[in-house]
């Protein structure tokens, strides 16, 4: 039987150069879809999936992603004392309990492998996820959860996956496989990896997206800190290494991902977002209409 996974890693160091001016003074995963910043997507999708442990790794300048995550006082009493009590409720509803959130600082931006390390101490010898909140999902149930289940079926790590253009794989890990695994909610054997590959040389399509459960022995893996892709520590280069040591499975999700890392993919994700909700369908529906029609 497959070990819990009740830690979840937030690589949240990067410092959103796509984004400036708007990031000069804010965190990236600040930004907000809606009325969300992104890194709370990505906490409650993890709450979602069982996680009770949140692991940030920062920055310098990620001040306000930890004050998000803590109580405000102030705020508090505000809403409390003009009966908005509501809002207080929703507000305490995805704050992680005391002493369920952990921070680090990766000192340098030397790759995503590397801040996947720097979390090392606070994972310890247990299973745990990663998620990246520049990776929008919007799916029921999260993708977090339906990757939980694969795991629950086949053991060892689970990723998610999706078919990307030929001329995009560089922009990703990408799979070797024994099969193309079908559609939505299939899953396929992964047999090697490769990070951002020329489209030449890509074994396939089928991309690695911000969403991992991964074996503890990855950190044995990513000890060597060996240079990959770009010049940094890549986390595909010590996943590569694990094939071979347990079950190695990337999962087809249900639902739609949003690369919120780039501007259009950000945009397209505060439309999508609106028009599922009830309160801002009409309107947003009306505004695209006035722009498009």
């Amino acid at each position: 039987m497959s070990a819990p996974v009740t830690k979840a890693i937030f690589p949240v160091g990067g410092l959103g150069t796509r984004f400036l001016p708007a990031t000069k003074a804010m965190p990236k995963e600040m930004l907000p879809v809606v009325d969300k910043p992104l890194i709370q997507y990505a906490v409650e999708e993890a709450q979602a999936a069982g996680i009770t442990e949140f692991i940030f790794v920062t920055g310098r300048g990620k001040q306000a992603i930890e004050d998000h995550f803590d109580q405000s006082w102030e705020l508090r009493h505000t809403l409390k004392n003009a009966g908005k009590i509501d809002i207080l409720e929703t507000l305490d509803s995805w704050v992680p309990p005391p002493g369920r959130v952990a921070y680090t600082r990766q000192q340098a931006p030397l790759g995503l492998g590397h801040a996947v390390w720097c979390a090392r101490d606070l994972v310890g010898d247990e299973p745990f996820a990663v998620l990246l909140a520049d990776d929008l999902v919007m799916a029921e149930p999260g993708c977090v959860s339906q990757m939980m289940d694969v795991r629950s079926k086949h053991g060892g790590n689970v990723l998610a996956v999706m078919d990307v253009p030929p001329e995009h794989t560089s922009r990703y890990g990408i799979l070797e496989t024994s099969g193309n695994g079908g559609g939505e909610g299939e899953t396929v054997e992964i047999r090697g990896m490769v990070e951002k590959p020329d489209p030449a040389d890509a074994p396939s399509t089928l991309a690695i997206i911000g969403r991992y459960i991964l074996e503890p022995s990855v950190f044995g893996h990513l000890e060597r800190r060996e240079q990959g892709a770009g010049g940094e520590i890549q986390l595909t280069d010590s996943l590569a290494r694990m094939i071979g040591e347990g079950p190695f499975h990337g999962l087809r999700f249900k639902g739609r991902r949003f690369d919120c890392g780039s501007k259009a993919g950000f945009l397209e994700a505060q439309v999508a977002f609106a028009l599922e909700r009830g309160d801002l369908r009409d309107d947003m529906a009306a505004i695209l209409a006035k722009y498009t029609g």
